[in-house]
């Protein structure tokens, strides 16, 4: 599957979750129940995803991470 394919689900998603649920919940609470919804689809979702930052060959622990990463190719980032 692509990363077309996989990005029109979770906009899909994203749809649903926001009509079920509305604004103004915290982030967690909207990446919990998407993240329900689409591994319900059969995607493989990590959550909290640590990235390094490395700058002049030193690995900084600046505490950077992704909300979500679906079937290893598509950041998603809740806002």
């Amino acid at each position: 599957m692509n990363e077309n394919q996989i990005s029109y689900d979770i906009r899909g998603a994203v749809f649903k979750v926001f009509n079920a649920f509305g604004p103004g919940l915290l982030e967690s609470v909207y990446e919990a129940v998407l993240t329900h919804e689409l591994r319900k689809q059969g995607y493989h979702v990590l959550n909290q995803v640590a990235v390094p930052v490395v700058y002049e060959d030193v690995k900084l622990d600046v505490g950077f991470r992704l909300d979500m990463l679906v079937n290893n190719s598509v950041i998603v980032e809740i806002k």
